[in-house]
């Protein structure tokens, strides 16, 4: 048992060692991997494939023009009752309309003080149209992972130029060390028997607003 055990683990130890048996570097050994494939494809108007991508999921998606969005989210949060919510710090000020409580990230929210907000609003990194998917890195406007997933309700704006068709077009937009949350929907999952139940890892609702031009 001994003798397989070493030898299990020189296989282990070889298999990624930066040099092979023979004392030739690793790399050299590996084949060129082609990388011509096609990373987007056309689409006639891609903010309207995410719209319906995204109601797809159960998820609300609003579109409107730049001087459309304060009140628009005024009016979501209205429907909701929404009084309180949390915020990363960097959003723009014309996103925290009147009459409601923002609670700015700053020092750093408590998880329970993010369990009683009514909800959360952050912008996104990128938005994939293919998929309904939108992708926030922690960076401007997004804050950190925590905020989007224990509030009960996230309103996300969607800039047009944050839109790609393609799962290949957004993740060449990505920095792969970040930490990157991708968005298709509500959270959701299913048991056994196939019961869907919302909220489980997430929010229940989300909102994605799409503005068609540059966002104040």
């Amino acid at each position: 048992m001994g003798e397989a055990r070493a030898e299990i683990l020189r296989r282990i130890r070889a298999g990624v060692s930066d040099q092979d048996r023979d004392g030739v570097p690793g790399d050299a050994a590996l084949p060129e991997v082609p990388r011509d494939y096609a990373r987007t494809r056309p689409a006639a108007d891609p903010l309207a494939l995410l719209a319906e991508r995204v109601a797809d999921y159960r998820a609300g998606v609003h579109r409107v023009v730049p001087a459309d969005l304060p009140a628009r989210i005024t009016a979501l949060l209205r429907a909701r009752g929404a009084r309180t919510m949390a915020v990363p710090v960097d959003v723009p000020a014309e996103w925290r309309v009147p009459d409601v409580r923002w609670l700015a990230d700053a020092p750093p929210l408590q998880v329970a003080e993010l369990d009683e907000v009514d909800g959360v609003l952050t912008g996104c990194v990128v938005a994939i149209a293919e998929t309904g998917t939108v992708v926030l890195d922690a960076g401007v406007t997004q804050g950190r992972r925590v905020l989007t997933l224990v509030p009960d309700y996230h309103l996300c704006v969607v800039r047009a130029e944050q839109v790609a068709v393609s799962v290949p077009e957004a993740l060449s937009r990505l920095d792969p060390v970040r930490p990157l949350t991708f968005v298709s929907g509500p959270s959701a999952t299913s048991d056994i028997e196939l019961d869907r139940v919302e909220g489980v890892h997430g929010p229940r609702t989300l909102d994605v607003i799409i503005v068609q031009g540059p966002t104040m």
